[in-house]
């Protein structure tokens, strides 16, 4: 067992005497975490090409600096306002920008892009892109930008001549943009090939897909905004891959080999630009093919591997090209059990499977010497963690970050240094130039305790099983004031569906800030991620199939055990609080459990799984007519006459992704049985409430659990 992990670990925030502190408003413990009180970073760190320099922004974003292997004190380059007054642009910090050469840099500003200097610190504008234009992707070797406006795909070039790729006057037809909703690991649907000769682009047909009604409160009268929203078992999208030729001016288009609504994901193009792999999986999510294709002309060339799986099989990495003059590639696979790296060629064949770590492969970062490392990060020696990696070709593997903890890193061109930027359980945050091999260099950061002077409480991290033996991670917040022969309540936060983890080894151990301000009130407050939640692997993640909310409520329950068995919890008094698929285990929690908890508080909770999106919800618990019977009991419908406690719901009225039907229906089957529960909407909020009105929500699920569970 890692030592780490092998003790009650305490995060002291603080020393002094408690007086002399000042106490954290629930204001700041909100809005200032990723502020005022967020460790000193070096940001936006970027190599710049072909040198051993590199360049990265101050934490508020509005200065860059410039530093060396050799020179490491930093010399500033430009402010924010000095950009402006160069490029007669309106920047309001240095995200998003690129270098294009060792000394030019592009930037951009909305749909604005410039071309800045760092020598000469001169610049201009090199092209912009209509108003209205969204999702937009510049080609560095063209200067070609590609974007959407409303359904259809354009282009405008270097000479600022607008193209359209796509003119599909039936709404239906949609190009460009995100395809199945973002599932599948997909966050783009505009590809560039490597030189920029062809753009590759998903193209949906939403004809099938109902439309979900969500209105406008804004506009007098308000108005109607429908929505495509595919629910489970019902019609979804039809997805093609288009391809246009810069050249030619036209596009040949690629449709699933299987089902018209099957799924076409993680598309990658090969170094040379002569093909275009896809990974298709079937609607019922249990099979995966690896297709190849001609870009010249669309046609399928062949089938590279397939996977299957009874449960199912979820592609969320694109094929990685470790050499610009090689069509090999890696694939990351989870098919023995975790997320592993294989390296094969085009035809198919398996060159080596590089990792068979026992452990999560996350993502690949890049390839280093000459294409023949991979540097990978992963979960490594504890699931808590973040770690990166390189492997050989060979499947020899070293890791490049020896501390524990959740690091961020860069990786020079020449693969020669790195620079890692971390945080754990003990550390608030340091930067540090290291060799390839893990000498630390030079220390470019290390973060104070923003939190020294805020009468702030401790967290515990520690383990308990499941009952299959599994390990399950917990964290406990305690007061600053705590004291072993009082007796507490019990606050439990809770997310625990797929893909997420709520306990990381990093500063506050990926704990709200609010959390420590409930405490304060006098509150413990608990958190436990059950099976089936992110990083442990499919064994321990995939339990959940055909049966939400099952598992999850099983190990949640181990972790009340868990808080019964100490002698400071005052088990009459557990109130519980999540969102998302949070919600639908407070909710659940409170209707299944309901001798437990007295009292919930449920934000956007999926409240029956028929309700939610295909490609999520058939994943887990296939269509509603296979699995009729796992429907009905993970449905909060079946469970809303067990209901004992206080409990409020909460959505926004816009919801689009969990519908503002979920908690409607809910709301209306306590009515019809007599039941009153408490309800709060935020107006014109999407699925989370954010900005200064996310204030308003947390005060009002604190101050309802506070008043509720006397």
């Amino acid at each position: 067992m890692n030592k780490y992990f092998g003790l009650t670990l305490f995060v002291i925030l603080g020393l002094g005497a408690l007086a002399q502190k000042k106490q954290l408003s629930l204001s700041d413990a909100v809005l200032q975490q990723n502020r005022a009180f967020r460790d000193e970073q070096c940001n936006a760190i970027t190599w710049i090409p072909g040198t051993d320099s590199y360049v990265y922004v101050s934490n508020n974003y509005q200065i860059m600096y410039q530093a060396s292997v050799k020179r490491t004190e930093p010399e500033q380059l430009f402010t924010i306002q000095e950009v402006n007054t160069i490029l007669g642009s309106q920047l309001y910090n240095f995200f998003g920008f690129s270098f294009k050469s060792t000394d030019e840099l592009i930037v951009n500003e909305g749909n604005n892009y410039y071309l800045l200097n760092l020598k000469s610190k001169t610049g201009s504008k090199l092209v912009s892109v209509v108003e209205g234009g969204a999702g937009a992707e510049y080609e560095m070797t063209t200067g070609s930008v590609a974007y959407t406006l409303e359904n259809n795909l354009w282009i405008v070039n270097s000479k600022g001549e607008k193209i359209a790729v796509t003119s599909n006057t039936d709404k239906n037809i949609v190009s460009g943009q995100t395809f199945a909703r973002s599932e599948f690991g997909i966050t783009d649907g505009i590809f560039w090939s490597g030189k920029g000769s062809y753009l590759a682009f998903y193209q949906k047909d939403e004809t099938n897909v109902k439309e979900y009604p969500l209105v406008d409160i804004t506009k007098v009268p308000a108005e109607l905004m429908n929505i495509k929203y595919p629910m489970a078992g019902q019609g979804s999208e039809k997805p093609k891959v288009g391809i246009y030729s810069v050249s030619a001016g036209k596009s040949v288009f690629i449709s699933p080999k299987g089902a018209a609504d099957s799924y076409l994901t993680n598309l990658s193009w090969t170094p040379d630009e002569k093909f275009v792999l896809i990974a298709e999986v079937n609607r019922e999510q249990n099979h995966m093919w690896l297709n190849q294709y001609d870009a010249k002309t669309g046609a399928f060339v062949k089938t590279v591997l397939e996977e299957q799986n009874e449960k199912w099989v979820e592609p969320e990495h694109p094929a990685f090209f470790p050499m610009a003059n090689s069509n090999n590639f890696v694939w990351i696979s989870e098919k023995n059990g975790f997320n592993n790296l294989y390296y094969y060629t085009l035809d198919g064949a398996l060159i080596k499977q590089l990792t068979a770590n026992k452990f999560v492969v996350k993502e690949i970062l890049q390839s280093i010497n000459k294409g023949k490392e991979i540097v990978f990060a992963a979960t490594g020696t504890s699931p808590l963690n973040t770690l990166f990696y390189a492997v050989d070709l060979n499947g020899k593997q070293r890791c490049l970050t020896l501390e524990e903890g959740t690091h961020g890193i860069a990786i020079n061109e020449s693969g020669t240094y790195i620079i890692d930027q971390y945080s754990s359980h003990s550390v608030p945050g340091k930067v540090e130039l290291k060799t390839i091999t893990g000498k630390i260099t030079k220390t470019l950061a290390v973060s104070k305790n923003k939190l020294a002077e805020v009468q702030i409480g401790t967290a515990d991290i520690g383990q308990i099983k499941a009952e299959d033996g599994s390990v399950l991670y917990t964290r406990l917040i305690k007061p600053s004031n705590f004291d072993p022969n009082k007796k507490y309540p019990v606050m439990v936060y809770v997310y625990g569906g797929p893909h997420a983890q709520l306990i990381t080894n990093s500063w506050l151990d990926g704990a709200n800030l609010w959390m420590y301000w409930m405490a304060e009130q006098g509150y413990l407050v608990f958190t436990l991620d059950n099976r089936g939640s992110g990083e442990r692997g499919f064994a321990f993640e995939s339990q959940i199939h055909r049966q939400l909310g099952v598992v999850e409520i099983k190990d949640q329950m181990k972790g009340i055990d868990y808080l019964r068995s100490l002698a400071y919890v005052d088990t009459s008094r557990f109130a519980v609080h999540g969102w998302s698929f949070g919600g639908f285990m407070t909710t659940s929690l409170m209707l299944k459990q309901a001798e437990t908890f007295k009292v919930g508080v449920a934000g956007g909770p999926v409240t029956d799984w028929k309700y939610y999106e295909v490609m999520y919800g058939e994943r887990y618990m296939d269509r509603p007519e296979e699995n009729a019977k796992g429907y009905e009991e993970a449905s909060l419908f079946s469970h809303a006459s067990k209901l004992k406690g206080d409990l409020l719901l909460i959505h926004g009225t816009v919801d689009d992704v969990v519908v503002p039907q979920h908690n409607d229906a809910l709301i209306k089957k306590f009515i019809d049985l007599g039941i009153q529960v408490d309800f709060f909407h935020y107006p014109m909020h999407k699925h989370n409430v954010l900005g200064k009105d996310r204030v308003h929500l947390m005060q009002k699920v604190l101050e309802y659990i506070i008043e509720h569970n006397k």
